[in-house]
């Protein structure tokens, strides 16, 4: 009797232990659990772009201009930075857990989008304006539409430390790197995604087919992140651990933030983050429109180049991060990457080199950094800061790198406005001219005012996307400029165009027709009077070019620190 109960005691260890085991050490579970996490954020990285890619088109129909463009994306970083949300995400993340903090973080990002959706599609009048404390009065549809940019903002950067956490917790001692580059993969899928159908998207059914579609898919992000928690759940139990009930002994308290700003390597690490992201990710904010006005590519096509940049990340992220893991010079490689950075931009800022293919060959080189460096930075960072006070650690991180992520976007639309005063308002007078033409001619057809409304944005976009692209005149300069003049010849040849044409009865084939007659008659006056609508994004690139060599600088630094504190960068991550 005692035998057999000793033999059955034994034998529940071993199975117990082979339970405690399964999920952890299952290749399967480990990567199902890696795949649901990241496809939350999937949706995150589709909306963070979605409006990038219709810049020219927010300016053209909504009558924003590229200051606008810039406040909207810094917007992004408001909460995070000035109310420190992100800060107290990694407190929550700390105390609370993966599974809850992640739960929170999808709902807030889809909040967000409803807003910015809500504000895009909203008719404001178009002298409506928001009365704000220190920054004074901005566009009532760019300030709603900034501030759900912002909420989303404050999920997005949640989640985005959340499932850091989690890859560490489920891939300690494993391919964490590989992970880590998968994870980033899967989201950048979302960046592909904006930049190659929100244009098609948006001139198929307007400017808010890309929101709306952000709002779906920001859907299937909670509930992808309900999936992985219920696995999550499953690998407590099997662990006989809780992640949503900190240990006592391991809890992040306050006081040990005190160890992580204090830490010299974590500085360096945060610091290059932020110059090397602030290098790439506001540059994809403006990428399509560069694409358009410096090197002439077709508004429909420009996202295909800029596609190619994060269809490189996909692939080549996860090979990096295998390499990290197994060969290790996590260092070294964030140096490499630094180096191909600065080589991309300087390529980008030579006013001469105008060719296509050289922007799309200089898209492929910057996705090959923008793997380098991620696949070894994120990895890194366990390696320097203890496991209990990572979220926090995270956190401050990507704290440091919003402040850049709002900064370098505004100051980009900032200087590419004052550089360039007279575009967006020279944009202003095509719609007005084309719009007066088509109300007073078309008034009277059986046209609804939906119809004559998609009839004057398709035109007035068209219009201007077609001088920036074919047209090669020498724009004379603003004070030169009649612009009443403009808009009224505009409005004239326009007007007598349209009162030769047969509206169909097919309403679709009328807002067709009608667009096209329009725009080519606006484009004609428009380089008969060589109006300026191309943006010169030189001295953007230069701001580029600066944070390149900046993030150089703190690479070799990071390898210089790593040296002195023995803290392994340069060593794999698999444990043998």
């Amino acid at each position: 009797m005692r035998f057999s109960e000793s033999f059955i005691y034994q034998n529940n260890i071993i199975m117990t232990e082979k339970i405690q085991q399964s999920l952890r050490e299952s290749t399967a579970m480990r990567w199902t659990a890696l795949v649901l996490a990241s496809l939350s954020i999937f949706g995150a990285y589709y909306f963070n772009y979605a409006l990038s890619s219709i810049k020219p088109m927010l300016e053209s129909i909504l009558g924003w201009n590229s200051e606008d463009f810039g406040t909207y994306t810094s917007a992004y970083a408001w909460f995070n930075v000035f109310l420190f949300m992100l800060i107290f995400s990694g407190f929550i993340l700390d105390k609370l857990g993966v599974r809850k903090t992640g739960l929170g973080a999808t709902i807030v990002m889809f909040l967000g989008t409803a807003l910015n959706y809500w504000a895009v599609k909203h008719q404001f009048s178009a002298d409506a304006v928001v009365h704000l404390p220190i920054l004074g009065d901005m566009k009532a549809q760019v300030w709603w539409s900034s501030l759900g940019f912002a909420v989303f903002g404050v999920g997005t950067e949640a989640i985005g430390i959340t499932i850091s956490k989690a890859v560490v917790r489920w891939f300690k001692g494993k391919e964490m790197a590989l992970a880590m580059g998968m994870q980033m993969a899967i989201a950048r899928l979302g960046t592909a995604l904006a930049i190659g159908i929100s244009i098609p998207l948006a001139l198929k059914f307007s400017v808010t087919a890309p929101i709306l579609f952000a709002l779906i898919v920001m859907l299937l992000g909670v509930v992808s992140f309900i999936m992985f928690s219920i696995l999550d759940i499953k690998l407590d139990k099997s662990e006989n651990t809780a992640d949503e009930v900190v240990n006592p002994d391991d809890e992040f308290k306050v006081k040990d933030i005190l160890f992580i700003i204090g830490n010299l390597g974590f500085w360096y690490i945060a610091i290059l983050c932020v110059l090397f992201y602030s290098a790439v990710f506001p540059f994809l904010f403006y990428a399509n429109d560069l694409m358009v006005n410096k090197y002439n590519v077709d508004p429909s096509l420009a996202g295909t180049i800029t596609m190619l940049l994060p269809f490189g990340t996909i692939i080549l992220t996860p090979i990096f991060g295998g390499i990290y893991d197994k060969l290790g010079k996590g260092a070294t490689i964030m140096i490499i990457g630094s180096l191909i950075l600065i080589l991309v931009h300087g390529i980008l800022a030579i006013p001469s080199l105008n060719l296509w293919w050289i922007a799309a060959i200089m898209v492929i080189v910057l996705g090959i950094a923008f793997s380098l460096v991620p696949s070894a930075m994120w990895p890194s960072v366990p390696k320097i800061i203890p496991e209990k006070q990572l979220g926090t650690a995270y956190a401050v991180i990507f704290w440091i790198q919003n402040i850049g992520l709002m900064l370098v976007p505004l100051m980009l639309g900032i200087v590419l406005n004052n550089t360039n005063p007279d575009v967006a308002p020279n944009k202003k007078v095509v719609k007005a001219g084309i719009e007066k033409a088509v109300n007073e001619t078309l008034g009277s057809a059986s046209l609804s005012a939906k119809e004559l409304t998609k009839i004057i944005d398709k035109a007035s976009g068209a219009a201007v996307d077609s001088v920036v692209q074919y047209s090669r005149y020498v724009p004379i300069e603003e004070a030169n400029i009649d612009v009443k003049n403009v808009e009224n010849n505009i409005y004239t040849d326009v007007a007598a165009k349209l009162k030769n044409v047969t509206v169909p009865s097919d309403k679709k084939e009328a807002v067709k027709q009608v667009s096209n007659v329009a725009k080519d008659a606006a484009y004609q006056v428009i380089i008969k009077e060589k109006l300026n609508l191309r943006y010169d994004y030189f001295y953007d690139m230069l701001i580029f070019v600066g944070l390149s060599i900046s993030s150089l600088l703190f690479a070799f630094l990071l390898k210089i620190e790593d040296k002195r504190k023995g803290y392994g960068l340069e060593l794999p991550n698999i444990e043998k």
